[in-house]
């Protein structure tokens, strides 16, 4: 019964058999040594557990190799062949993060449908030097194999007492069907073959290509009903195993897809009692740990839209909201990085207000933790799209503590959540004032050079909505931010296109930092951009350049020195993309404010390609294309032209919109085309005068509209 529950056989001993002498000779000193304190310990003692141990692990890993096919396994005679030479210590680090990178890039790029893409597989050849460990391990796995409950145990043990975290060390359980035999371990009655079974998988699970392995040998769905077991021991080593197998697609849609996720919240629950600091000595320790790596492991699952919503449909978020009252700070960074993971959806942002989340968020922003204040910030970046949470971070005093880890610039990741936080926060313009008084801004343009993109994105972003005030772009300006701002311009990266752009433009506003953005040639560079293939990038580029032209000194001359300018400008209002048109039209708005550019542009074309976009329901577009057409109907027979292309009566219907800037813009359209007779009777037919005579009462306060 045993030895069928352990798998494929090794023939060479037979089922019930004790191990040989020579072969029991050969065993690690280590096997026979650790063998009477293994029968005689039944469970772990989780009270000596270290409360300090990482989180998230994850070992950094090269490529690991995996089975070939059995015709070459043949001819070598089942054994190793020889490897490439040896990789350097720290050219085999960068591939191994790299590896690591690529597969979380593969496991988030595309839909839970798709199927993920395996990483190629490579097997050492024949004759490898392979250290002494290896041929080690493979005997123990023999012995798992094929030897008794007894002898079985004792080998998980001195397995154990290898370095796992060494890819020798995994490569030699795999290469021989350990996988198989450990998970089959899993199905046993005997909880101490499955400790130590979870214990050696937790820790080769951190190999990109074992992780799948895994997935493929069906390790998921056992280690999932392990989570129904009463033993916390055994729950806390499942739930951290999945943590380390569930960083890719399809090992979390197994998860979810089993049952996983309810059973994973169900563990949070375990440590609720020992949220309030003052009674925590009473509660066992064991239900602290537990509820961490069921956190740890939802952590990993979260990545996943369907997984997020399982989460909250489990009941999850009260569950977590309670463990951030928490001191254990190696509880709190799972249960914080999950929170931020789900906050990337508008229902848990919700939620997380609801259960009052963000004072503790806030909290936890002055806790000696890295870690923690990373995974704060990043919450706080995703929660802050809402103006209600940068009110209340803001009110829970989060601005200061934000403004002061900017001055701590080693951890780049933290740096990059902490930038990103402020960003979000100061859109509000109250909280761009905040951020002036703890001098946030200076440190802020300090940090324009000498930082990676992901950093520079936040950093440019925060700068380009603190800009929005007056008091900001002064500082900025006199503390040398303009030049690095410009400097960025000729980036490739979209989003930092995109910020930086908003960043100029907005420092544009201010006639002394035009003169510097000019001289700079910083106008010119936001020119060059309108032909960015990316839409967003060309709208933010258009939008910039708006105030560029409202205070340059001799805005026209400066537009007709870009040779062939004007005539591209043009061209975009031919573009799909609502943003992009409604930008250019703000663009061609005040381009057109210069006579002798006026007439170049309607050489151009201008008036049919703004006829062309009228019947349009977008009202921002609506607003910035009737003052295009107000400003253009001020040269030669621009205004009989606008009617002959049918732009009249669409104007008419903007007065319908619900957006009074857009009643602003068509009353200024329709009066300069009101000009041509022609144009007055199609304005009279569409009811123009019952319209705008109702949107006079309005003003006027003489009705309710």
């Amino acid at each position: 019964m045993w030895n069928s529950i352990l798998g494929p056989q090794d023939h060479t001993l037979k089922p019930k058999e004790v191990p040989k002498k020579e072969e029991a000779d050969a065993l690690p000193k280590a096997f026979l040594a650790s063998s009477k304190n293994i029968l005689e310990k039944n469970q772990i003692n989780f009270g000596k557990i270290q409360m300090t141990k990482r989180l998230e692990p994850t070992l950094n890993w090269k490529a690991t190799v995996d089975f070939k096919k059995n015709t070459q396994e043949k001819k070598h005679g089942g054994r190793l062949g020889r490897s490439g030479p040896p990789v350097s210590p720290g050219r085999a680090q960068l591939v191994r993060k790299s590896a690591e990178k690529i597969e979380e890039i593969l496991s988030d790029s595309s839909s839970e449908n798709e199927e993920d893409e395996e990483p190629p597989d490579r097997r050492q050849e024949a004759n490898a030097d392979l250290p002494s460990e290896y041929w080690q391990i493979q005997k123990l796995v023999k012995y798992l194999k094929g030897g008794n409950q007894t002898a079985t145990v004792i080998a998980l043990r001195s397995m154990k007492d290898f370095n796992l975290a060494q890819e020798t060390c995994q490569l030699a359980i795999r290469d021989v069907g350990g996988l198989e035999v450990l998970i089959n371990l899993l199905d046993t009655d005997e909880v101490k073959c499955k400790i130590g079974s979870l214990k050696i998988l937790k820790e080769i699970s951190h190999n990109p290509q074992i992780r799948r392995n895994i997935v493929d040998l069906g390790g998921l769905p056992v280690m999932v009903n392990i989570l129904d077991s009463p033993h916390k021991s055994l729950k806390c080593l499942a739930a951290e195993t999945i943590a380390n197998v569930a960083k890719f697609r399809r090992a979390r849609r197994a998860v979810r897809h089993h049952g996983g996720i309810t059973k994973l919240v169900a563990l949070l629950d375990c440590a609720q009692s020992s949220a309030k600091p003052a009674q925590s000595s009473l509660y066992d320790a064991r239900d602290v740990e537990v509820a961490r790596c069921g956190a740890l492991a939802l952590w990993s699952c979260s990545k996943s839209n369907a997984n997020k919503e399982a989460i909250r449909q489990a009941g999850g978020i009260p569950l977590l909201a309670h463990l951030l009252k928490t001191s254990h700070e190696n509880m709190l960074i799972p249960v914080v990085g999950t929170l931020q993971e789900c906050a990337s959806e508008e229902n848990y942002r919700a939620a997380i207000k609801a259960e009052r989340i963000i004072e503790n968020l806030v909290k936890n922003l002055n806790s000696e933790n890295e870690q923690l204040q990373e995974q704060c910030a990043m919450a706080i970046y995703q929660c802050a799209e809402d103006k209600e949470t940068r009110d209340l971070v803001r009110l829970h005093g989060g601005l200061k503590p934000l403004a002061s880890l900017l001055n701590n610039t080693d951890n780049k990741e933290r740096l990059a959540a902490v930038t990103g936080a402020i960003w979000k926060c100061s859109i509000s313009k109250e909280n761009a004032t905040k951020f002036r008084e703890y001098e946030a801004i200076e440190t802020l343009v300090g940090l324009l050079t000498d930082q990676p993109e992901e950093v520079l994105v936040n950093v440019v972003g925060a700068l380009g909505e603190c800009c929005q005030e007056y008091e900001n772009r002064v500082l900025v300006r006199k503390c040398g931010g303009l030049q690095p701002l410009v400097n960025l311009l000729v980036g490739i990266n979209q989003t930092l296109l995109v910020n930086v752009t908003k960043a100029v433009g907005a420092c544009a506003v201010e006639p002394e930092s035009m003169m510097i953005i000019d001289r700079l040639d910083g106008v010119r560079l936001l020119w060059s951009l309108l032909k960015n293939p990316h839409p967003d990038v060309k709208a933010s580029a258009a939008w910039a350049l708006c105030p560029c032209i409202q205070n340059a000194k001799d805005a026209g001359e400066m537009v007709r020195c870009f040779v062939g300018g004007l005539e591209f400008i043009v061209n975009l209002l031919k573009s799909d993309n609502k943003e992009v048109l409604a930008s250019v039209c703000a663009a061609i708005t005040n381009i057109a404010k210069d006579q002798e550019n006026l007439a170049a542009i309607t050489d151009l074309g201008v008036v049919p390609l703004l006829s062309k976009l009228a019947n349009t329901n977008n009202d921002k577009l609506r607003r910035h294309l009737a003052e295009a057409i107000s400003r253009c109907c001020m040269w030669g027979r621009n205004r009989v032209a606008f009617g002959e292309y049918k732009a009249v009566a669409p104007l008419v219907r903007y007065l319908k919109s619900n957006d009074a800037n857009v009643h602003r813009a068509t009353a200024q359209a329709l009066y300069q085309l009101s000009e041509d007779a022609d144009n007055c009777i199609t304005i009279h037919e569409n009811g123009a005068v019952k319209t705008t005579a109702s949107l006079k009462r309005e003003f006027l306060g003489y009705s309710k509209f």
